[in-house]
Parts: structure tokens; sequence; C-alpha cells
């Protein structure tokens, strides 16, 4: 014959999953699901899509270095667009360039730390796609200018635009996938605080 007492634990497994608490007994016949296996699939995926890129970063700055001199340019879309070979041992715009060779340990322990922060919310905010994947890129471009720094002392860049007598700073795919990451940051925000109106 059945114990009589598998019921009333069912009904109270029950009340409290309802309730938004986490029985402290619960005898089921079905298993609890777990967050678990979801939280590492999704920080998988986010943590495969940032390699792809750092393989992608490193990939083209080898290509250049074996392809081009220091200065060299070749014209893609004349007058706007070329490929080059510059060095930059300074951050965003060659911030901190010449300034004496302390600035590489600097931007690498900090990007070391900020790889560890988005590795961090990535594990806990994953299933949140557009910050996700936005933390992705960054995260791809962070750990790419990470490995110049770390191999060369100085970040490798290619990509130069310009237009008559202007010059946007020289940077690499590293540095478009920041800044985009960045700019996605900012439009799920936005749209975050537009949904909690």
């Amino acid at each position: 014959m059945r114990p009589r007492t598998a019921w009333p634990l069912r009904a109270l497994c029950g009340q409290s999953v309802r309730r938004g608490r986490a029985p402290a007994l619960c005898l089921s016949d079905r298993p609890v699901a777990s967050r678990k296996p979801s939280v590492r699939a999704g920080f998988a995926r986010w943590a495969a899509l940032a390699l792809a890129l750092v393989l992608a970063d490193q990939l083209t700055k080898q290509a250049v270095l074996l392809s081009f001199k220091t200065g060299e340019r070749l014209p893609i879309v004349a007058g706007f667009f070329d490929l080059t070979l510059l060095f930059n041992r300074g951050a965003a715009f060659s911030l901190l360039a010449n300034a004496g060779g302390w600035q590489r340990w600097l931007f690498i322990g900090i990007g070391v730390a900020a790889t560890a922060f988005i590795c961090w919310m990535l594990w806990r905010h994953g299933s949140q796609r557009l910050f996700s994947f936005a933390l992705s890129l960054i995260l791809g471009g962070a750990i790419g200018n990470i490995i110049d720094r770390v191999m060369r002392g100085e970040v490798v860049d290619f990509l130069l635009f310009y237009w008559r007598g202007w010059h946007f700073p020289a940077f690499n795919v590293a540095d478009s996938a920041i800044t985009i990451g960045a700019a996605l940051l900012i439009i799920d925000e936005l749209l975050r605080v537009r949904r909690s109106r």
C-alpha cells in the first residue's frame, strides 16, 4: 500500500513555487529544473563570438604585417580609404603614446580587468541578447588589443579613412568591434528605459 504522505508534500511544493519561494523539501517524481545548463550555454555562445572576433583581428593584423612596411599605404577607395601599417603604443587616438613605456602595462591591466568584468556580466546576463551581443563585441576587441600589447608592446592599426585634408586615426578590427559594441550598449539602454515607461 502506498504511503499517503507524498500528496501533501507535493501540494506544499506547488504552493511554494506559486508564491515565488523555493521549498525546503519537495518530494516529486518530476525533476527540478536547473538554470545552470542554460547559463553555461548562453555564456559559451557569447564567448565563441568573442573568440571569432579575436581570430579575425589577429589574422588581419598578421596579414598586414606580412604585406606592408611601416607607413606604407594601399588605396582601396581613392581619396577616402587606404590600407596601411601603423603602430600605436597608446590608447584610442594615440593617447599616452609617448609616455615612456609604462603605459603598456597600464593598458594591459585595464584590459585584463575589463575582460574579467565582461565575462562575469555575460555569465549573469547571457539571456539578454542585444546586451550580451554588445558585450561580446567589446570582449573580443579588448582581448585582440591585449594580445598586441603583450606580444609587441604596441597595437597594430591598418584601416585608414580620410577626406581631403582630414584623416581619422588609423584603427583595426578590434577597435571596430569595441566601438560597435559600445554603440549597441547605448541603444540597449535606451530601449530598456523606453520599455520601463
